[in-house]
């Protein structure tokens, strides 16, 4: 057992806004009820914090909760965009919150998993892990030297928790997936794989699913932790590129389908984890969450920049969208519409039938581009990119001109007819 801190309330069981946890639901579908606008009248609201968003907003009895780098957890009026209240933690945050009975839990970059009262934002517990880190390796994506290792800065998000039947689950840096009361915060059970865990868990018919960066994606069953199977993805042991699950899984109709940044988007039998297809996007990372609906899943890339619709049963694809840059963001479908982010800082509205732009939204940093790192036409400018430090360093600085420009990697959450989504230049957006 691990010792936590302060006393939890009674837990009141999941809650019923599918808004209120990342992409969605505890599946991680991205369906949401409510229909974004199919023109974009403009900006209802904008919350500014003290760093970069990269984590997703949850929606819960009128309130937004969103986690920033500046290490605050923010609860703002939805109606408004006015704080209701802040809570800071001692580090940056990079979980997307989670909000149910009355308590919105994330996990911390400092190596816990905090629970919140979501009426006054003050601490009800926090569970230790044994420690965070980001994922690591020598001669990682080629840099130089081969003999150091080198902490990934792609490697961005921390998990983010699922509440479900009276437990918190999510995934750590030290390598294990966890499942915790959440009304106490006692740890239930843990699960060790072989390296960094930082997608979020996804859970359905009482099984936990969740991928590491062992390249494993497993399922767990969810009261015991007794695994019930797992699936191998590719491997890289030269430069570490193609390895890892950074995108979280999405479960429907009994399949699992999932990105991993071996450059596959794979369906696999739920029951028993045996594959079902794989679509192969020629060695460019799907770390988006796959949203599903209808038949159809939508999915983006990062280094060939785009947006897919691949068919649910079969993995052929149906359309592709020219999203110019990295997309990391998974999409939020809701309507007609898919609602997506990508690293130039545009929101983009698809409709899901054809693969057309319905409308796209630019943030003001975007547009400034004070680094010129886009061109004209929203794509990546290569010639900023160049190297400056002919090592890792560099991996560091092209983060730095993301955050010039809002790139937005939080995916966007829907209700009320309004799209909410944070960005890198530090704010929250409503559109409507």
């Amino acid at each position: 057992m691990k010792r936590v801190l302060g006393l939890g309330l009674l837990f009141c069981g999941v809650s019923a806004f599918g808004q209120a946890t990342f992409h969605g639901n505890i599946a991680r579908t991205g369906v949401y009820e409510s229909a974004g606008p199919v023109q974009l009248k403009g900006v209802k609201w904008t919350f500014k914090t003290g760093g970069a968003i990269v984590a997703s907003p949850a929606i819960a009895d009128g309130v937004v909760y969103i986690t920033g780098m500046d290490g605050h957890l923010f609860a703002i009026d939805q109606e408004t965009g006015k704080e209701k209240w802040n809570f800071k933690s001692r580090m940056p945050i990079a979980s997307s919150p989670a909000v149910s009975g009355g308590t919105v839990y994330f996990v911390s970059s400092a190596g816990s998993l905090a629970a919140i009262d979501a009426t006054t934002g003050k601490p009800k517990w926090v569970f230790a892990t044994e420690f965070e880190r980001k994922f690591e390796a020598k001669n990682l994506h080629g840099y130089p030297s081969p003999a150091q290792t080198i902490p990934d800065a792609w490697d961005i998000w921390t998990s983010s928790p699922a509440v479900s039947n009276g437990k918190v689950y999510f995934g750590s840096g030290d390598g294990n997936i966890y499942a915790v009361a959440a009304d106490t915060g006692v740890e239930l059970w843990k699960v060790q794989t072989k390296d960094v865990v930082h997608a979020s868990p996804a859970v359905f018919n009482n099984t936990v699913y969740i991928g590491s960066w062992d390249s494993n994606l497993y399922a767990i069953n969810a009261e015991t932790g007794d695994e019930k199977w797992s699936f191998k993805a590719g491997e890289d042991n030269t430069i570490h590129n193609q390895v890892g699950f950074q995108s979280s899984p999405a479960v429907v109709d009994g399949v699992v389908y999932v990105g991993c940044r071996d450059g596959h988007v794979y369906a696999l039998d739920a029951a028993n984890g045996h594959k079902k297809w794989d679509y192969s996007t020629n060695k460019s990372w799907v770390n988006g969450t796959p949203a599903v609906r209808d038949g159809v899943v939508y999915v983006g890339t990062s280094d060939s920049s785009r947006f897919m619709a691949l068919d649910a049963k079969t993995g052929r694809l149906r359309w592709n969208f020219a999203a110019k840059a990295y997309m990391f963001s998974s999409a939020a479908l809701a309507g007609d519409q898919a609602y997506v982010g990508d690293h130039n800082g545009k929101l983009y509205a698809v409709e899901t039938k054809t693969g057309k732009l319905a409308w796209e939204f630019q943030v003001e940093a975007s547009k400034k581009d004070p680094m010129k790192v886009l061109n004209a036409d929203g794509s990546l400018n290569q010639e900023a990119f160049a190297p400056v430090f002919g090592d890792f360093e560099d991996m560091y600085l092209d983060t730095y001109r993301f955050i010039s420009i809002g790139a937005i990697l939080s995916s966007p959450a829907v209700d009320k007819g309004v799209v909410f989504f944070g960005s890198m230049d530090g704010s929250l957006y409503a559109l409507q």
